[in-house]
């Protein structure tokens, strides 16, 4: 069985996540291939993760995605908001409800035991589809029916029973709005998709960020026990090593460019998933900056790719600057492309303002 490297692995996942060469596909083709994009914070995150990849990429094209109902924003991988195609949207939610099911259980069992899960989610049902509702708002109705309970706890045990999508204006790029609910069902006006296939999923995810492990794949959906689903697969697919010794699984025609493939500088989006999805991060994360890009209270910065690799932060300020924290000091070149990465930022969020290098530590 092959062995693959660190850097062949990065430059696989980069060439599939269109970051070794921009693509000039449609934003809806390339969330589709992405499985989405993590879209937790807003409204920043799907927007620049989409202008890394995209040549020509403006906001308008994805903010008439989301006014017209063809992408939306929902609970999916890891139980985290996503953006997905509103047709990910009914295939990918009940697939990925058991790992919702999980988290209610885990985070607020004690808080629901008892309880009616199935009037419960009706009930809630009935509401959002009445008219969008935040989850105070709705954790509140429901309690009014059962005054012993946590309205938090209600809202919460609502968002993992039903498939509820944001409404815009949130997550729209130059306004906002509250996180307002309601179900896919009636905001897309289809079904869940009944019988939707986890053999897709996992080959779907392997297109978009293989080669990988059964590890890597529950990291980046949440699901769990994906080992016997890779075994059913096997005939369709390829396996390699990694320099510890763990079983890699891919598409046999995925591209795994050559190692020495030049990888241009990129600014990442906050919480990009290419940071994400796998049980070792080390591909295009070196270990000893981990925790200075992901912090203790869960958040992803932006960061500063340089041959590959993340090579420091960045964030943009009310489009006004974008600030670049390299790690380490970069060689004049990569700190030229930086500065013209940085400014393509600024242009697409219309600002006047500036680029800013903040000193290395220890060169304050």
């Amino acid at each position: 069985m092959n062995v693959l490297t660190g850097r062949q692995l990065g430059r696989a996942l980069l060439a599939r996540q269109h970051l070794l060469a921009r693509t000039g596909r449609e934003p809806a083709e390339l969330i589709h291939h992405l499985g989405g994009l993590q879209a937790q914070a807003v409204p920043q995150p799907p927007y620049l993760g989409l202008l890394s990849r995209i040549d020509g990429f403006t906001p308008e094209r994805l903010t008439a995605l989301l006014e017209q109902r063809a992408a939306v924003r929902i609970a999916l991988q890891r139980g985290t908001i996503h953006l997905v195609t509103a047709e990910d949207c009914l295939t990918l939610r009940p697939l990925l409800q058991p790992v919702l099911d999980r988290a209610l259980r885990s985070t607020y069992g004690a808080r629901l035991a008892g309880l009616d899960l199935d009037a419960l989610g009706a009930e809630a049902r009935a509401l959002v589809e009445a008219e969008p509702r935040t989850f105070q708002q709705l954790g509140a109705l429901l309690a009014a029916t059962r005054p012993d309970r946590d309205p938090a706890a209600l809202a919460q045990a609502a968002r993992c029973l039903l498939p509820l999508v944001q409404v815009p204006p949130r997550g729209i790029w130059d306004r906002s709005g509250p996180a307002a609910h309601t179900t896919a069902e009636a905001w897309l006006g289809c079904p869940l998709e009944r019988a939707p296939a986890l053999d897709d999923l996992v080959l779907r995810y392997l297109a978009a960020f293989g080669p990988a492990t059964a590890a890597d794949l529950q990291k980046w959906s949440g699901l769990s026990r994906l080992g016997p689903v890779l075994t059913r697969l096997a005939s369709r697919l390829v396996t390699f090593r990694d320099e510890h010794g763990r079983v890699l699984h891919d598409l046999p025609e995925a591209p795994r460019p050559d190692p020495d493939t030049p990888a241009p500088v990129r600014l990442l989006a906050p919480f990009d998933n290419l940071l994400l999805s796998h049980a070792d991060r080390t591909r295009v994360l070196p270990e000893e900056y981990r925790g200075r890009v992901m912090t203790q209270n869960g958040i992803v910065l932006g960061t500063l790719l340089v041959d590959g690799l993340v090579a420091g932060t960045w964030r943009l300020t009310g489009g006004q600057e974008v600030a670049v924290r390299p790690f380490t000091a970069l060689r004049p070149a990569d700190e030229q492309a930086a500065r013209a990465e940085a400014q393509r930022v600024l242009d697409f969020a219309g600002g006047g303002g500036a680029v800013r290098f903040e000193p290395v530590d220890g060169e304050r």
